[in-house]
């Protein structure tokens, strides 16, 4: 792995783990959603929007 696709599973990782914490509501499921679009997007090795989604998840949660 490429030090830019660490911090992008290590990002995944903390994202994660705010979406395990936070309360059930429509702000969860919004993040979740794209959390979901995030993992599919590492799944298809594609960074960019991998980051994007996770970036969406974290201002859902916020």
């Amino acid at each position: 792995m490429t030090p830019k696709q660490i911090k992008t599973a290590k990002k995944m990782t903390s994202v994660k783990a705010a979406l395990d914490k936070a309360p059930s509501g429509p702000k969860k499921d919004l993040a979740l959603k794209h959390y979901q679009a995030a993992e599919k997007a590492h799944t298809a090795k594609n960074e960019a929007d991998t980051n994007k989604e996770l970036d969406a998840a974290t201002r859902a949660l916020a």
